[in-house]
């Protein structure tokens, strides 16, 4: 599992079939501290998280193509939980 911070959210008006329909975020992986690590990746979200929402993430492949329904997908990460924590400024 991996902590992130929604930074956006991505478009494509072409994609792999099996992700037709699915919202895709783009998530900064963040630690304890919610500080930046490593680069944005893209995730799949079925929970309606939003910009700025500190979200856990399910790294497990397989399981994200049992989500999608399509072993072939080439999914690999998902939005598992939207966490309470309200981003202050």
């Amino acid at each position: 599992m991996l902590l992130g911070k929604v930074i956006g959210h991505t478009t494509s008006t072409i994609k792999h079939p099996s992700l037709i329909g699915w919202r895709l975020l783009i998530v900064q992986p963040v630690n304890s501290r919610r500080e930046a690590e490593a680069d944005p990746i893209v995730a799949v979200d079925n929970l309606g998280a939003g910009m700025g929402n500190v979200v856990v993430l399910n790294s497990d492949g397989k399981a994200a193509r049992e989500l999608i329904g399509n072993e072939k997908s080439p999914v690999r990460y998902f939005v598992i939980a939207i966490s309470d924590e309200h981003e202050t400024k």
